[in-house]
């Protein structure tokens, strides 16, 4: 890391880093007074867009559905479902894009190092929605400046999220690359569901942690 000069704060900002096992002992010994920020999302949105993205550079990568599932559906030659049997529907959490998702597990380990009063929880739902709302809160929470505010956010419609422009001097805006904003791969409702079903639990051990309620549902 640089050397950090007085006035400046320096920012690392590894996604890895929240669930590799060495790392809270690591940034313990850093710094014991980090600040830590951490922004989650419904965690079956994020398992939708985690194998969108490994689908983007393996073309040929199974359905989610077979990977999410420890023995997907299989179906009769007419093409109509086979009837499940009893353990044919286990979620598989051996899976990294369903594992990452039961965060309360990887925020415990956190939580042995550090106080809850160091973390901020950003909403990645909310972040959409609401984009100046969630830096107002983060900003505060860094004890800087306000610098950043509504008027450097616009709505992109192609995108589906939020951009960025210069509120003062103009300039081109910015949105987020090409593999930001991917369309999700159609998965039945019945998979969703289940999926559901599974993190419910983790959701809410999740929001005991935090004492957050983030609405995933």
């Amino acid at each position: 890391m640089p050397a950090t000069l007085d006035g400046q704060l320096t920012v690392e900002k590894t996604p890895s880093y929240f669930v590799t096992k060495s790392v809270p002992q690591r940034v313990h010994a850093t710094s014991r007074d980090v600040k830590l920020v951490l922004v989650v999302r419904d965690p079956v949105t994020r398992a939708l867009s985690d194998y969108t993205q490994a689908r983007l550079k393996r073309p040929d990568l199974p359905s989610f559905e077979s990977l999410a599932f420890s023995n997907c559906t299989a179906r009769l030659s007419d093409g109509r479902p086979r009837r499940r049997r009893a353990g044919d529907d286990s979620v598989n959490a051996s899976w990294g894009a369903i594992r990452i998702g039961l965060y309360w597990r990887y925020l415990d380990r956190w939580l042995q190092r550090f106080s809850l009063d160091q973390f901020h929880f950003v909403s990645g739902e909310r972040l959409v929605v609401d984009p100046a709302g969630e830096l107002r809160r983060l900003q505060d929470f860094l004890a800087i400046k306000r610098l950043v505010t509504d008027k450097h956010f616009y709505y992109n419609a192609t995108k589906g999220f939020p951009c960025l422009k210069k509120a003062e001097r103009g300039g081109a805006p910015r949105c987020l690359g090409q593999s930001k904003g991917r369309r999700h791969p159609e998965v039945n409702a019945d998979a969703l569901r289940r999926l559901r079903d599974f993190y419910r639990p983790h959701n809410r051990r999740f929001y005991d942690l935090t004492g957050i309620d983030f609405g995933w549902n």
